[in-house]
């Protein structure tokens, strides 16, 4: 159970973590719409207003929450899964064969969680944009996924292993530090995450970014 406790999102072993994962889920739905709808409005047509963001974000929000749902299933099917890889390994007698077993696993099931995590990528947007039903944004996005899942896997390793070397650094710090630089290297990504997805689904659909037009014409 420690194993599991420290790779998995949700906590559930007393009412208290029960809540605050809720909590959790419910801000991240709420606040990924709001996002999504900035950004894919700001792309579109070239804006950066407030105007009927409320209106797009309730469009939106089942979506969003079907989505933040699949991928905190996925992440707990994961974490379970290397949790009894991990505990498997604990067991060598063999101490330095249970270090370098362990990295390997982390390593390898780092990956396969990236990797997941691009078939869904631009089933949001494209959902967003086309208004498909479920399985065919998912059928027309992951086909849009083909030809740049290596740069995508990519810059998701990097993003990662940045974030978590500087978290690893970090830890030399005063416990309240730690936690505040780990909550604004989180909100980044969270950023990175949302920015990224709607930019990529205008790069592979090729479709103009009234954003980047305007920025030209400017100049």
């Amino acid at each position: 159970m420690e194993y599991l406790h420290t790779w998995s999102f949700l906590r559930i072993d007393d009412w208290l973590g029960a809540v605050y994962s809720l909590l959790a889920i419910v801000t991240a739905v709420f606040a990924f719409s709001v996002l999504l709808c900035f950004v894919e409005k700001h792309m579109r047509l070239g804006k950066r207003t407030l105007s009927g963001l409320w209106q797009q974000t309730k469009n939106i929000l089942p979506s969003v929450a079907a989505y933040v749902i699949m991928m905190v299933v996925f992440y707990e099917i994961w974490a379970i899964v290397l949790s009894a890889v991990l505990f498997a390994v604990a067991s060598i007698p063999a101490v330095p064969a249970v270090y370098v077993l362990s990295v390997i696993a982390m390593l390898a099931f780092g990956f396969v969680l990236i990797y997941l995590t691009t078939i869904l990528y631009l089933w949001l947007p494209c959902k967003q944009m086309t208004g498909f039903r479920f399985f065919d944004a998912f059928l027309y996005s992951y086909r849009l996924m083909v030809g740049v899942r290596g740069k995508l896997l990519l810059s998701f390793a990097v993003s990662v292993v940045g974030m978590f070397l500087i978290l690893v650094l970090c830890s030399l710090l005063p416990y309240a530090a730690y936690h505040i630089i780990a909550v604004i290297l989180f909100f980044f990504l969270f950023l990175n995450f949302g920015i990224r997805m709607e930019a990529l689904y205008f790069e592979t659909d090729k479709l103009d970014r009234e954003d980047i037009l305007r920025h030209k014409w400017e100049y």
